[in-house]
This record gives C-alpha cells, sequence and structure tokens, in this order.
C-alpha cells in the first residue's frame, strides 16, 4: 500500500442483515481529486466513514495518509481533514469563535488558531459574518463554514461528503476552485456528490460503485466512450427544415422544445456525422451537443 494518500481495498462492513459494503477497492493519490460515484445505497458513505475512523470495518485494508483508521485512528485524524454532508455546528458561537474553537481542538496555538480561523472566513466568503451567531447563517453559509473546519489544521488528505449540497452556483465555483487549488498543493483529496457536471470539471479521477462494490475506476480523461447512446440537442434556424431532414434518415427524436430537438447517438463520430448530413442537406444547424457529460453517461452505463 502507497504510504499516502487513501488506499481501501477489498473493505466490507454489514450492519446486521444489510450488507452495505460488499468489496470496495478504492484509491485517491496526493496531488489529485478523486470522486467517488454511485446513487444512492451504493455504500459511499458507509465507506467514507470507515475512512474517516467512525466505523470499523468488517473486512478489507484501509490506509489514510499511511496510517490504519481502525488500530492508529489518533494519527489519521491529525492527517484528516473530514466533512460529512451533514454538520454539527455550535449554534450560538460566532463564525470565529467556532473556528478558533475547532483549530485549538486540533491542537494548534491559541494564535495560529486565531490566525488560521481569519484566513478560513475570508476563503469561505464569510469574513463579514465573522463575528454573526452561526444560528443566523443561511444554509449555503453554514455548509461553507462546515467545509473550512475541515481544513483548519491543513490536512494531507481531505475527504468530503456531498460538500456542494446546499451551495448556490458561485459558491460551487468557488469550491472547485479551492479543491483544485489544495491539490496543487499536494492535498489527497475524495469527493462524494452527485452533482456529475461538477465533478466532470473538478475531478481527476473517479471511482463508480455500485450495490456496495466498485464497477469501475478511471481518470475523467479516459472515461469509456463506448456506452449506451445518449441525447444530443439540435437546434436550427429552420426547425421544419431540420424535422424533415431527421425524418428522411431514420433518426429518432423527442418532440420539439424552444430549446431544441434531442437526438440519441452513440457518441462524437455519430455527431459528426448527423452534422455533415443536415449540411449537405442545406439545414442551417446553429449548435448541437450532448446533454449531460461523458461521466454521467458512464455512470448510467454501470450502475443499476
Amino acid at each position: 500500500m502507497t504510504a499516502q494518500g487513501v488506499v481501501a481495498q477489498g473493505v466490507k462492513r454489514r450492519f446486521g442483515a444489510v450488507e452495505a459494503v460488499r468489496g470496495i477497492d478504492l484509491t485517491a493519490v496526493p496531488g489529485e481529486v478523486t470522486a467517488l460515484v454511485g446513487p444512492n445505497g451504493a455504500g459511499k458513505t458507509t465507506l467514507l466513514l470507515v475512512l474517516a475512523t467512525l466505523l470499523v470495518p468488517d473486512a478489507g485494508q484501509v490506509t489514510v495518509a499511511g496510517f490504519d483508521p481502525v488500530t492508529q485512528a489518533d494519527e489519521v485524524r491529525a492527517r484528516m481533514g473530514w466533512a460529512p454532508d451533514v454538520f454539527g455546528l455550535y449554534d450560538n458561537l460566532t463564525c470565529r469563535e467556532y473556528l478558533v474553537f475547532c483549530g485549538e481542538a486540533m491542537r494548534l496555538a491559541a494564535a495560529k488558531a486565531r490566525t488560521r480561523a481569519s484566513e478560513l472566513l475570508e476563503v469561505a466568503s464569510l469574513t463579514e459574518h465573522a463575528d454573526q451567531p452561526v444560528h443566523t447563517l443561511s444554509r449555503g453559509q453554514k455548509q461553507r463554514l462546515g467545509l473550512t473546519r475541515a481544513l483548519v489544521h491543513e490536512p494531507e488528505v481531505l475527504i468530503l461528503d456531498e460538500p456542494a449540497s446546499g451551495l448556490d452556483p458561485r459558491s460551487r465555483v468557488d469550491l472547485r476552485v479551492l479543491l483544485r487549488r489544495l491539490a496543487a498543493t499536494g492535498t489527497a483529496v475524495l469527493v462524494s456528490s452527485h452533482l456529475l457536471g461538477d465533478l466532470e470539471e473538478l475531478a481527476d479521477r473517479v471511482v463508480f460503485v455500485d450495490r456496495g462494490a466498485t464497477v469501475g475506476e478511471h481518470r475523467i480523461d479516459q472515461l469509456p466512450t463506448n456506452v449506451a447512446p445518449r441525447p444530443w440537442r439540435l437546434r436550427s434556424l429552420d426547425l421544419p427544415a431540420l424535422l424533415a431532414a431527421l425524418a428522411r434518415t431514420g433518426y429518432d427524436h423527442d418532440e420539439p422544445t424552444p430549446a431544441g430537438v434531442d437526438v440519441r447517438l452513440n457518441g462524437d463520430e455519430a455527431a459528426a456525422a448527423l452534422i455533415a448530413g443536415l449540411v449537405r442537406d442545406g439545414v442551417p444547424v446553429v449548435s448541437c451537443h450532448p446533454l449531460g457529460g461523458q461521466l454521467e453517461a458512464t455512470y448510467l452505463e454501470l450502475t443499476t
């Protein structure tokens, strides 16, 4: 096993008769963002709880930053930042007091904890709310505050469960920028999320899980292209001409909408061939683009 990042091999975890995790393999290396993707009930959160030292696996091997979460939990916690999908915040503390408290709980010196709190309030765009009680924040602001808590001790490994839940579009962009910056400094970032569009722009690698087991692991730029056809949206200056051309060439399509006409195509080559044919027929096509990214298409193919 690597001495850094996250490695999970053959992890299993049962809750009574329910086998929540039945064989997940995963690697998240320093300097990269790794996405953990799967449907509800696939075992993602259970695996993350094992990595975060909060659950003991029934079988398998795990290391986080080179340490065993079961037998070396303190070593793992000192090097890992953990942000669950639901945060427990102290509502009556101010944002600054909360982050200072978290810093001191992670054994930072008092002066360092105050400095770090100020830095993280700026990172989370919460400086103007620094001295307001936590309970006055919106849900998205609380989400950002909880995320910065995981960064207070500058961890080597960052594990995030649905970090963009409740964030507005601007905050989601800021989150992507922050996580890419952390990866660039050598942090191993592991993110579980259902926002596949965000992950496609953010992650270096993706691990697909379904029914408690790993079903695929790929680099984002090497996702399989031989997946089922997916919808592409066509727009034309002459809608009747577009529909007539599609009917002549045998392409099935959905009912037109103001946004365009959706046609199911099997990859970029099929889209290029369709566009070339439409242009030869004199149809004034103004745009053609896939609905959803390659990550979403692969996810739908690999999971049930």
